[in-house]
Parts: C-alpha cells; structure tokens; sequence
C-alpha cells in the first residue's frame, strides 16, 4: 500500500475496479470482493482498513444490494457511494455518471469524465 492511499474504494469485480481505475485520478486503493463474500472473508478485507476513508460502490442489483447488507452490518464506518439503478453494474455506467458519483464522496476524478 502506498502511504498516499488514504482512501479505499470496494467493488465487485475486476471490470468494475478497471472503469473506476480510469475515472479515478487520485492514489486510491480499489479491492474487488468478487461478488458475495462469507464473513471471514469480510474480515480481512476489513482489518487492514479500518483507519483510512473507505467507500463501497456495488451494483445497483440483487447481488450489489446484499453484499451492500452486509458491509453496513459489519462496518458501518464505510461510506456506501450509489449508482443510477437504470444502469445496473458499476462497469456498465457511463463514465460521466460515476465521476459524478465519485465527486460527491470528494474522490478526484480525471476532467474529460465530467
């Protein structure tokens, strides 16, 4: 982890970590969880972040809204960023709407997706 990286953003899967590595121009850290996790796994994603600014941005879907569940349940400290429903998956949002989505939560993203 690279001392810059205050902040972590948590997504599903590979391609949503992709769309958002390009939008995103500050040092972040993205972690996939790669759909639903167990509890354990939930664990060590936790432990290593629980003093830096962390936001979950999931589908807006059936598998998005539980694993959503369950990071409010278990830490709650996380800031939950949202897409439109209309588009689903975090990969399948037009750039323009995640940048704004990203802007919201302070997380600086590169101009030519505003």
């Amino acid at each position: 982890m690279n001392e810059q990286e205050e902040k972590v953003i948590i997504v599903e899967g590979a391609s949503d970590k992709q769309k958002v590595k390009e939008i995103v121009k500050e040092h972040v850290e993205i972690i996939c969880t790669n759909g639903t996790i167990s509890l354990t796994k939930l664990d060590e994603i936790i432990d290593p972040l629980l003093h830096r600014d962390v936001y979950v941005l999931v589908d807006a879907d059936k598998a998005g809204e539980k694993l959503r569940k369950l990071f409010i349940r278990e830490f709650p400290e996380a800031e939950h960023l949202y897409i439109d429903r209309m588009y689903k998956e975090v990969a399948c949002a037009p750039g323009k709407h995640l940048a704004s989505v990203l802007l919201s939560a302070n997380i600086d993203v590169h101009a030519e997706y505003l």
